[in-house]
């Protein structure tokens, strides 16, 4: 038991240790950052670097771009991935194994190849230098198709066998029987693509040009200044805020989280 907690200890060091330093230094002045040796409490609290990230940025704008775009991404994957599992995990078609293991394939690809691809096909339908350019692209997930099949699989075959007895359609048996049942699994999806989403870098930049669509990764970058001469107090501060809606969602989902990735243990 003493084992486990000092494993547990060294592990949460190393892992809140960041965000702890994080938050430390966006409480002190420039000057006291890269003061030697380190000091891992301010001397001094000073909230002023704060209130420069509202003066250099359009946060709200930023965060209502970021919270539209993650928003939309998540409920779409959540449908998608849902729809999807549930065909490949209980509909028998021709081809169902060779398509899956397609699916699967994708999951290898990683999104710098892709990425010239679809900013050819989102500029061939108008839709460059816009949100929908961020969220039509990542609402189909190979990931979230994996983990409801997976998730679909584990449900008991007979309420789907029975619903048919009874005359119901395959879309009915989904609506009314598999996907109340499946309502954490797809809270699994929904919160690990706002997550990734809300972090997500490399495509906004691609993908936008127009400062009125920056999502908040974006827009914190601007904090650097020219060459880097930025204050890394006010960088910093801005990191601390854009990680507050994430943890808040987290905080939320984390039952519904909890009891997806448990789902099942106990047979």
């Amino acid at each position: 038991m003493a084992g486990r907690i000092v494993l547990l200890l060294i592990a949460s060091v190393f892992i809140l240790g960041p965000v702890l330093w994080t938050l430390s230094t966006s409480l002190r002045p420039p000057a006291e950052s890269f003061q030697l040796p380190p000091s891992f409490l301010p001397l001094h609290p000073d909230f002023s670097s704060y209130d420069q990230v509202f003066k250099q940025l359009n946060i709200m704008l930023l965060v209502l771009n970021s919270a539209l775009v993650t928003g939309l991404i998540a409920v779409g994957q959540m449908f998608t991935a849902a729809l999807a599992g549930y065909a490949f995990a209980n509909l028998k078609f021709r081809g169902r194994g060779a398509l899956f293991s397609i699916v699967l394939a994708t999951m290898m690809v990683p999104a710098q190849v892709t990425i010239v691809p679809v900013f050819m096909l989102i500029r061939g339908i108008g839709l460059s230098d816009t949100l929908l350019a961020l969220i039509l692209p990542a609402i189909p997930t190979a990931f979230g198709t994996f983990l409801m099949r997976q998730y679909f699989l584990g449900l008991p075959a007979d309420l789907g066998e029975a619903a048919a007895i009874d005359g119901a359609s395959p879309w009915r048996t989904f609506r009314s029987v598999y996907a109340p049942l499946a309502m954490p699994g797809m809270a699994i999806v929904g919160i690990l693509a706002f997550n990734y989403h809300w972090n997500e870098f490399f495509r906004p930049l691609i993908l936008t040009i127009s400062e009125q669509n920056f999502t908040l990764p974006l827009g914190l970058v601007s904090l650097q200044g020219n060459l880097g001469t930025g204050s890394i107090s006010v960088v910093l501060a801005g990191v601390i805020l854009s990680m507050i809606p994430a943890l808040v969602v987290f905080m939320f989902g984390q039952r519904a989280l909890r009891d997806g990735l448990t789902a099942g243990t106990g047979k």
